[in-house]
């Protein structure tokens, strides 16, 4: 039997098929009250002029890695900054058919990046320009992106289902009404303020009160709001389902 040092020394990778890896990332945000995602237009071919996802072939480095060098540079952040620190980052999914890029064989790992308080995009140098637009205002993107979106949305709804995620995007310190806007944003979806604050209060450890209430009156001109701030939970049971999938489950 070949040692290992004579099979790699014979070994030439020309033998097989070339495949090149990316990273694709999800990134949302919210901006004035309406879930966002990150966007940049291909300054070059393939798919030139065309909006995509930001994203990027890997390098030698982690995926990890990939994925925030790729967001910070459509962000014009680097990745030890106050907001990308914040961030929450997690794969989403691995892209692989043939075809998706007409280039060569490309697979790409889809991130999902999720934080407040994002600024004003600046595109990387492969970007004609980056924008941030309402997940409802996307359409025709780029190579298979829209599938990818389509699913990075659904991780994210599903994370504020059964996480205390939605608590990043308030103050250390909210009102439920508050609390229940960055649920709406998220979901698309109205929420009902009743059910939603006794379904919160309702969840072990979610939120918990400080005792102190809200400088101005509630929404519709009553006693001012009670104050809460994030809980020691890290997964939310039971979960707070979208109103969608409640009218699906019964």
């Amino acid at each position: 039997m070949t040692d290992e040092a004579s099979f790699l020394a014979e070994y030439d990778p020309r033998d097989y098929p070339a495949v090149a890896v990316t990273v694709d990332v999800v990134a949302l945000t919210i901006r004035d009250g309406k879930l966002c995602v990150l966007l940049v237009e291909r300054g070059e071919q393939p798919f030139a002029g065309r909006r995509a996802l930001p994203g990027g072939f890997v390098r030698e480095e982690t995926l990890d890695d990939a994925a925030l060098r790729e967001l910070a540079e459509e962000t014009g952040l680097h990745p030890g900054e106050g907001p990308l620190q914040r961030v929450h980052l997690e794969q989403l999914r691995t892209y692989g058919n043939p075809g998706r890029d007409p280039r060569m064989r490309v697979v790409s790992v889809a991130y999902l990046a999720f934080a407040p308080h994002l600024p004003e995009p600046t595109a990387g140098s492969d970007a004609a320009g980056a924008f941030w637009v309402p997940v409802d205002k996307v359409e025709d993107l780029a190579f298979d992106h829209d599938q990818i979106l389509a699913e990075g949305l659904d991780r994210a709804r599903d994370k504020l289902e059964y996480t205390p995620l939605a608590t990043a995007f308030v103050d250390s310190e909210f009102t439920i009404s508050e609390l229940r806007a960055v649920y709406t944003a998220v979901w698309g979806e109205e929420l009902h303020a009743g059910n939603f604050h006794r379904k919160v209060l309702s969840v072990p450890g979610f939120v918990e009160s400080t005792g102190a209430t809200a400088t101005r009156g509630g929404e519709r001109g009553g006693p001012k709001a009670k104050l809460y701030r994030a809980g020691d939970a890290t997964l939310l049971h039971p979960a707070l389902l979208r109103p969608t999938r409640e009218d699906r489950i019964r």
